[in-house]
C-alpha cells in the first residue's frame, strides 16, 4: 500500500524489514502491531475521529527517538509523536498511517533544581504528577490545563497549553526555558538551558511550543518555576445574568486585581453537571457562574483582596458569593466546573468542541450571538470557559439529531463560530490547537502571506513532511 497525502509527499508501508529494524532500536516488546493493542493509539479525545497507525514504537530515549526518524526519513515513512492522547484537536492521531511514537515512557522528572527555580523533566512526565513534585519543594509550576492529572508536559508544549491560571500566570510557553529536541532527520538539539535571559540568534525554543509536533521531537524539558504561593481562597459567584457577571470581571480587572483564575460557566453546563452527578449543586438555576481564585504570600493581602472583590461580585448584582478557603472546600466549589466536558459526553456521547478566544470584554456579546445561532440551525451549544482571559469552550451537542444531519452541520458550525469570533477581534483556537481538526479553517484566520511562511518555516525543517503530516496547514 502507498498512501499520498494531499501536499502531494509519497509515503511508503512499513513492511517486515522495518518492523525487525524498529525492534532493534526499541526493543520487540515495546513494538506493537496487534490492532488490538494498537487502538488506544488511533484516537485522542475529539469525539468521532481516529486513524488506524501501521505500527506502534514506545521509546526510552532521545537515541532511540533519533534513530526512529532517521529510518523514517530513509523510507519515506510518517510518524506521529504521541503523549497521553488527551488532546482536542487531532494532533496525536496518525491520519496517514506509518509510525506511532509513543514518549509515554519517557515519564522520569530528571531534577528539581531549587537554586535556580528550575525542574527538569521528560516529555511523558503527568503535568499534576509535576505539580505535585514541585509543591513538596515549596516551589509552583502554575499552568494548569484541566486534564492536568492524565495529559503529559510534552503534549503541553506541542499544543501551548493553557489553563485557568493563564489570566494570572500566562500559558506554557512563559514557562519553558530549555528543550532538547530531535529534529526529523534524527539530529538532536538544545535550545536554551536553566537560563532567564537568551537571545543568542532566532528564538527557535519559542518556534517548537505550539508546533504540535510537526517540527521536531521534544525528548527533555527545563520548567521555570515561582515560589509557591502560601495564601489561597476562592470564590463561586452567582448571577441572573451574564452581562452583570462579565462587568464584574471588567470591574475586578480595572481595580487592579488580578485573580488567579476567572472561570464562568453558564445555566445549562451546571445542569448537566447535575444530571451526571445526580444531585443538586448551589444556585443552579443561575444564569451565569463565576468561579474566581485569588492568591498571594501574605493573608493580610489576599484578604483585602477577597473584600475588594467580593464587594463588587455584590455590587454588580450577584445573587450570592460563596467563599472557600480550604482544600475541601474549595474541592466542592471546583466539582462544578472540572466535570463539564464529562458531563457533556454524559448527556450526548456525540459531541463537537471549539475552543475560541476573544477579547474578554466581548465575551457576552460572543455569547448572545452563539445562542441566536443555536435557534438559527437547531443545535445545542452549551458554554463555558476563561473569563479572564476571553477562552470559551463552545460544546455543540448532538442529542437526537439524526448522524447525516449531524456531519452535515458540524462543518457548517464551526465556520459560523469561527467567522463570529474573528468579527469580534479574536481568533479560532486559544489553547487546543489546529491538529488536522481545524486545518482546513487556518486561511480564516492566517492571510496567505502567513500561511506560505509557516509552512516555508515547516518545510525547512521536514522537507519530506514525515513528521505529523497532514497537520495545521489545509
Amino acid at each position: 500500500m502507498i498512501q499520498v497525502t494531499t501536499g502531494g509527499k509519497v509515503y511508503n508501508p512499513v513492511n517486515e524489514a522495518i518492523i525487525a529494524e524498529l525492534r532493534g532500536i526499541a526493543g520487540a516488546e515495546q513494538v506493537l502491531t496487534n490492532r488490538e493493542a494498537m487502538e488506544p493509539y488511533s484516537h485522542d479525545e475529539v469525539v468521532g475521529l481516529r486513524a488506524d497507525p501501521e505500527i506502534v514504537v514506545r521509546v526510552s530515549s532521545s537515541e532511540q527517538v533519533a534513530a526512529i526518524l532517521r529510518l523514517a526519513q530513509r523510507e519515506r515513512i510518517p510518524v506521529t509523536p504521541r503523549g497521553a492522547g488527551w488532546g482536542l484537536s487531532g494532533g496525536a492521531v496518525p491520519v496517514c498511517g506509518g509510525i506511532v511514537l509513543s514518549l509515554e515512557r519517557m515519564n522520569r522528572i530528571l531534577e528539581i533544581d531549587t537554586e535556580n527555580l528550575m525542574v527538569t523533566v521528560e516529555p511523558g512526565a503527568i503535568t499534576g504528577d509535576i505539580h505535585r513534585a514541585v509543591e513538596a519543594h515549596g516551589l509552583f509550576y502554575p499552568p494548569d490545563p484541566a486534564s492536568l492529572d492524565s495529559c503529559t508536559i510534552g503534549g503541553n508544549i506541542a499544543e501551548g497549553a493553557g489553563g485557568p491560571r493563564a489570566v494570572k500566570y500566562g500559558t506554557t510557553m512563559h514557562y519553558v526555558c530549555g528543550l532538547e529536541a530531535v529534529l526529523p532527520s534524527g539530529d538532536i538539539i538544545t535550545c536554551g538551558g536553566k537560563l532567564v535571559k537568551n537571545v543568542t540568534g532566532y528564538n527557535l525554543l519559542q518556534l517548537l511550543i505550539g508546533s504540535e509536533g510537526t517540527l521536531a521531537v521534544v525528548t527533555r524539558i527545563i520548567l521555570r518555576l515561582v515560589p509557591l504561593p502560601r495564601e489561597q481562597v476562592d470564590l463561586l459567584a452567582t448571577f441572573d445574568d451574564f452581562q452583570a457577571a462579565a462587568d464584574t470581571v471588567s470591574a475586578i480587572i480595572a481595580a487592579r486585581i488580578v485573580p488567579t483564575t476567572i472561570e464562568f460557566m453558564e445555566r445549562d453546563s451546571i445542569l448537566a453537571v447535575e444530571r451526571l452527578l445526580q444531585r443538586d449543586l448551589p444556585h443552579h438555576d443561575a444564569a451565569a457562574h463565576l468561579l474566581i481564585q485569588l492568591d498571594g504570600n501574605g493573608r493580610e493581602q489576599v484578604d483585602a483582596d477577597l473584600d475588594v472583590v467580593g464587594q463588587l461580585c455584590l455590587d454588580h448584582g450577584a445573587c450570592d458569593v460563596l467563599v472557600a478557603r480550604d482544600r475541601p472546600t474549595r474541592d466542592r466549589l471546583w466539582e462544578a466546573r472540572r466535570k463539564i466536558i464529562e458531563a457533556l459526553t454524559n448527556a450526548s456521547p456525540i459531541n463537537h468542541m471549539e475552543d475560541v478566544v476573544v477579547p474578554r470584554s466581548e465575551i457576552p456579546r460572543f455569547l448572545r450571538e452563539i445562542h441566536q445561532l443555536a435557534d438559527q440551525v437547531g443545535v445545542r451549544l452549551i458554554c463555558f470557559g476563561h473569563a479572564g482571559d476571553g477562552n470559551v469552550h463552545v460544546n455543540a451537542l448532538q442529542d437526537d439529531l439524526p448522524a447525516e444531519r449531524w456531519e452535515a452541520l458540524v462543518p457548517q458550525l464551526s465556520e459560523e463560530i469561527y467567522r463570529l469570533t474573528l468579527s469580534l477581534g479574536g481568533t479560532i483556537t486559544g489553547e487546543h490547537g489546529i491538529g488536522c481538526e481545524r486545518r482546513r479553517y487556518l486561511p480564516l484566520a492566517l492571510d496567505a502571506v502567513q500561511i506560505e511562511l509557516q509552512r516555508s518555516i515547516r518545510d525547512v525543517f521536514d522537507p519530506n513532511h514525515i513528521l505529523n503530516p497532514n497537520k495545521i496547514f489545509p
